[in-house]
């Protein structure tokens, strides 16, 4: 039920399925759910402007049932710029990040929801 979903303005990394697959590992650990729910998703080469430029940036949004604190999106942030950041190669000050918890009966999974 957990899922990153990374849009960027680069071209996908040589190593895009390692670098998915830590992302995977790192939601698994830190939000403390089995990382078989976990899904990851790359969008390479989108179309972005971030402060009026078409430099290198990220957006990534961070869904999962449940409630983030304030403490946990915090924490996550720092760990998510400093991946998005090493595995993009892009400044963490061109990264953004979305963070929502949507009520399970609103998650579907093999036929079912979560709630």
């Amino acid at each position: 039920m957990p899922l990153v979903s990374v849009y960027t303005s680069k071209p996908a990394p040589l190593n895009a399925d390692s670098f998915l697959k830590s992302l995977s590992a790192l939601l698994a650990h830190e939000l403390g759910k089995p990382e078989s729910y976990v899904m990851t998703a790359l969008h390479a080469e989108t179309p972005m402007t971030f402060a009026g430029t078409t430099a290198p940036s990220c957006f990534a949004s961070v869904k999962s049932i449940g409630t983030f604190t304030p403490a946990d999106t915090q924490r996550l942030s720092a760990l998510l710029c400093s991946a998005l950041s090493r595995g993009l190669d892009i400044p963490q000050n061109r990264i953004y990040l979305e963070f929502s918890n949507p009520p399970g009966h609103l998650w579907g999974f093999d036929g079912e929801t979560f709630g």
